[in-house]
């Protein structure tokens, strides 16, 4: 009969000075893992879950169903051979503290060995938990730690007790200068008060009666729940920053929701200084009417009730005394000429080795021109764009506000009376950021932003501040995953080799020595390896992925993701199994041959043929190799994988009737050499060969 385990309840608290919100995920993590490492280690049974929370103050880990016991097994344990010396033997019966009566001998396959059977055990949880749990606390770690006072210790912020209870009881021990209790601050302001605890649900109903919401999740789900339900009855939309709601709730315990409101004179600013103020640089939540335009209302999660309206007060007093110097910097900066200010570019540093940013704006004024013809739009407005799109950079508010440069100056440009095309182009030359965000869909937007990408990347290999394994300081995979979503999210053809060789020629002509062949190869390799990576985001398979080859690929970026993609969706249907299939059975046969025969051609020679099925095949091959000549940019991937399967019949029916090794050497490599053939009109779709079936 099997025996019931007991379970029991495991309960910690870590209470410390306030932890900054992206501190507090990282611990929460190392918590669990440690904690759950540990438990999978010493085989300690868990019915129920691992929980972890945080607040500001408060780290918590909680098990609510955790065995009161561990049973360890018996366990054979092997020692020294027994030809070894008198004295190996005896160590190994003192270092398993045993009799040496309890040692036998027994063959292996190595040979003869002494063994000892150790008994089974009972080990109390508590113990082990006790004995072990200092060692596992420092092993959380800490992307930036403090030291204070002459404690050893270091943490995130100064720790100042631990709460350790198992199964009603407390447990003690020491971890640096700090003794474990049963004991926790229930104030964070005032720390005389404290209060005992001896399970978790006396703890977390004590703090939800205060208004604590110990589980970050709840918290955050509080919060989300009570800003949409009063964004609602307010008439108002709240676009909700996933990123600020996160922080947030990291910095707040007992939330509550404030309606805020600024001088609505404050709308004539752009609206994005509007929500960076708001969001960024206050963590408050800007509202939207329902065309989707701002409002001078935004949200303030706050974690004091706010009795008198002071809170309220306060904080629309600093967001308006944010608004009053930035609505001062926009009406001084927005008419100060644009074109007027392109040759101070000249004493603003672009990058040691890479000139200034007026140096920078000629050599994209450059590419952006050469990128226009490409895209059969305006050269002129390109040159326009390049020319001023940088200026912003000197404005007061892009000094104030980082984060708007581009966006300022499309502003800027549209306050002067620019074409609405340079504006937004300029406006949206930073974008797409990486994998996220946004990319550009106008023409001129995306032109701009590619010579932008380019020239930096071309810039940062050419002086060898090429990406490690593990740093990547100046961003430069972003960058190239940004170039890649510019091109394929745009369905864009153009050759990346041709604009990484004319921006080195441009490089040259202002004075700096760069290696092209090394640029054009090292870059373009960079590039298709984050191809590769930005293809694992879209679930295409890893297969798929390997099977590219950087010389065919990196010219037609946007053709071989889209076959990538098609091939992904339709590989288990019937023609793609069958597509693969067929040119896997012939690469077998001819490779096989290959190391037999030599080295086998595309070539067959049809007079040689004996039947009409090599005959059918050699017709099916050539309707496949004009149908690839004839589909030219237009092609549609999903068709050519089904022209490809449509050759399965004439296969089977030329494997089934016709012996390849023929017995007359002429007639056997033909008939290689015409399944060489059919491999090599496969390939002009894709190579199968390590596609997995």
């Amino acid at each position: 009969m099997k025996t019931k385990v007991k379970m029991s309840e495991f309960f910690l608290e870590l209470f410390s000075e306030e932890v900054p919100a992206k501190l507090q995920i990282n611990a929460r993590k190392n918590l669990f893992d440690n904690f759950k490492n540990f438990f999978e280690k010493n085989e300690v049974d868990i019915k129920g879950q691992i929980k972890v929370f945080s607040t500001p103050n408060r780290l918590v880990l909680h098990i609510d169903k955790i065995a009161k016991n561990i049973i360890k097994k018996s366990e054979e344990i092997r020692g020294p051979s027994t030809k070894a010396t008198d004295q190996a033997l005896e160590g190994f019966v003192r270092s398993n503290k045993i009799k040496k009566s309890l040692v036998y001998k027994k063959n292996t396959e190595k040979g003869d060995f002494y063994f000892y059977k150790s008994p089974s055990k009972k080990i109390s949880t508590i113990d082990l938990i006790k004995e072990n749990i200092p060692d596992i606390l420092k092993k959380i770690s800490w992307n930036k730690s403090m030291k204070w006072g002459n404690n050893d210790l270091y943490w995130g912020r100064p720790l100042k007790s631990i709460l350790t209870v198992f199964d009603g009881k407390k447990i003690e021990y020491g971890f640096y200068h700090l003794k474990s209790s049963n004991s926790s601050y229930i104030d964070k302001d005032f720390e005389e008060k404290t209060k005992i605890f001896n399970n978790f649900k006396s703890y977390n109903s004590y703090f939800k009666s205060l208004g604590i919401i110990i589980d970050h999740d709840k918290r955050k789900s509080f919060i989300k729940n009570k800003l949409t339900k009063l964004s609602s009855k307010k008439n108002l939309k709240i676009n909700l920053n996933e990123k600020l709601l996160e922080e947030i709730t990291n910095i707040v315990e007992k939330p509550k929701i404030l309606l805020c409101e600024f001088d609505k004179k404050f709308l004539g600013v752009p609206e994005e200084i509007i929500i960076t103020t708001m969001q960024n640089h206050q963590k408050y939540f800007p509202t939207f009417d329902k065309k989707e335009k701002i409002t001078n209302n935004f949200f303030v999660v706050t974690d004091v009730k706010d009795q008198g309206g002071f809170v309220k007060l306060g904080n629309e007093r600093v967001v308006e005394a944010r608004l009053s110097d930035a609505e001062f910097f926009w009406k001084r900066n927005k008419s100060n000429n644009l074109v007027k200010q392109v040759l101070k570019l000249k004493d603003i540093n672009y990058f040691k080795g890479l000139g200034s940013y007026f140096d920078k704006v000629q050599r994209m004024r450059k590419l952006s021109a050469f990128i226009s013809d490409e895209l059969l739009i305006s050269k002129e407005k390109m040159e326009i764009a390049s020319s001023v799109c940088k200026v912003d950079l000197m404005s007061d508010l892009v000094g104030e506000f980082p984060e708007l440069q581009g966006v300022m100056g499309g502003y800027f440009a549209d306050a002067q009376g620019f074409d609405k095309d340079i504006s937004l182009a300029i406006s949206e030359h930073y974008l797409p950021i990486g994998m996220e965000g946004r990319a550009p869909k106008k023409p001129y937007s995306i032109a701009l932003s590619l010579s932008d990408k380019i020239d930096s990347l071309t810039g940062f290999f050419g002086i060898n501040l090429k990406p490690s394994s593990s740093k990547d300081p100046y961003a430069l995979r972003r960058m190239a995953i940004s170039l890649i979503r510019l091109i394929i999210e745009n369905n864009i053809n153009i050759k990346i080799r041709d604009l990484i060789n004319y921006s080195c020629m441009i490089y040259k002509e202002q004075g700096f020595e760069f290696d092209t062949k090394s640029i054009n190869n090292e870059l373009c390799q960079f590039i298709f390896e984050r191809l590769k990576n930005y293809m694992k985001e879209k679930d295409i398979r890893h297969d798929i992925i390997e099977s590219l080859t950087f010389a065919v690929t990196i010219d037609d970026l946007l053709k071989t993701f889209k076959k990538s993609l098609v091939l992904n969706k339709n590989i288990k249907k019937d023609y793609g199994i069958n597509a693969i299939a067929i040119y896997k059975r012939c690469l077998n046969i001819t490779n096989n041959e290959t190391n037999k025969e030599g080295e086998i051609n595309s070539s067959p020679d049809p007079g040689l043929f004996k039947n009409d099925f090599e005959k059918n095949l050699y017709k099916k091959i050539n309707d496949i190799r004009k149908y690839f000549s004839s589909v030219g940019r237009e092609e549609n991937y999903l068709e050519s994988l089904k022209t490809l399967s449509s050759a399965k019949l004439h296969v089977d029916n030329f494997f089934d009737n016709v012996v390849v090794n023929d017995d007359d050497p002429i007639i056997k490599k033909n008939r290689l050499e015409l399944l060489k053939m059919l491999c090599k009109s496969f390939e002009n779709y894709f190579n199968f060969s390590k596609i997995e079936t």
